[in-house]
């Protein structure tokens, strides 16, 4: 029986979310929480990868169990893990359903601050006051569409093709000193965002104008892209899949009942 478990995550203590020989991962944390329930190793397989210090309102894994899970499943993992891991869901798939293939659409937040706020440093990157948004929103517009993105790709990374379909880029502001970049794609390449993200904060500098930056992504070289952008700024917030993978005829925890009471970062 397959399984798809939601999740949340604090990315400041992690080095990042998939098993690595040289730090704690959240993958590991959570395949260690179910060996100690289940008494046997389970795999997870993460609908995607976030770097070092990056965060997830969402994330989904998927993972087989031969037997069905015990009674309050869920709640006893959320016992088991530290409090930067949340448990906000578990549904039943269908056997063949895929965490990261079956995934239509994903969308991330950046999110920036313009002032010093103790409460905000875990998920906010700080930046100077005077940021022209709408030069860096004209800019981001230009990423809409299916296009090659290997200006923003991680070099040296083992990926079949650097396309993705961007279906929203822009700028929000939240309050005063407060903004957010929403992004939705049907995919993301390696260190994308956070190669986007400072881009455009050349924009908003004055540094590069509109046409410029559309040139970056022509030039499919990281080379020519900004720096990336801190890694505490970055969070995942919405995964998309079809409706027809989920046997919703047994469900342990509702996704939908999940949400209502999930702790916002």
């Amino acid at each position: 029986m397959r399984y798809f478990i939601e999740f949340a995550y604090d990315g400041t203590d992690f080095h990042g979310s998939q098993t690595q020989p040289n730090g704690n991962t959240v993958q590991a944390e959570m395949e260690a929480a179910f060996a100690t329930i289940l008494r046997e190793p389970v795999a997870l397989t993460f609908a995607g990868r976030t770097d070092a210090g990056v965060h997830a309102e969402k994330m989904v894994a998927h993972f087989d169990v031969a037997k069905a899970l015990p009674v309050n499943f869920a709640g006893r993992l959320n016992n088991l893990l530290p409090r930067s891991i949340a448990i906000s869901g578990l549904q039943r798939v269908q056997d063949d359903a895929h965490a990261r293939f079956d995934a239509q659409e994903r969308s991330y937040y950046y999110r920036i601050t313009t002032r010093k706020d103790p409460f905000l440093h875990v998920n906010h990157t700080r930046v100077a006051a005077g940021l022209d948004f709408e030069a860096m929103n004209k800019a981001a517009k230009r990423m809409i569409g299916k296009q090659d993105f290997a200006s923003f790709c991680r070099t040296h990374t083992d990926v079949k093709t650097t396309i993705c379909d961007v279906r929203q880029a822009e700028w929000v502001q939240e309050s005063g000193t407060e903004w957010r970049f929403v992004i939705t794609a049907d995919r993301f390449l390696r260190n994308m965002v956070r190669a986007v993200v400072g881009t455009l904060f050349e924009v908003g500098k004055g540094k590069m104008t509109e046409e410029q930056f559309a040139q970056v992504i022509a030039a499919h070289d990281r080379c020519k892209a900004g720096h990336s952008a801190p890694a505490e700024g970055l969070t995942l917030v919405e995964i998309i899949y079809p409706h027809n993978i989920y046997i919703y005829e047994t469900p342990i925890v509702s996704f939908a009942a999940c949400r209502s009471s999930f702790r916002r970062m």
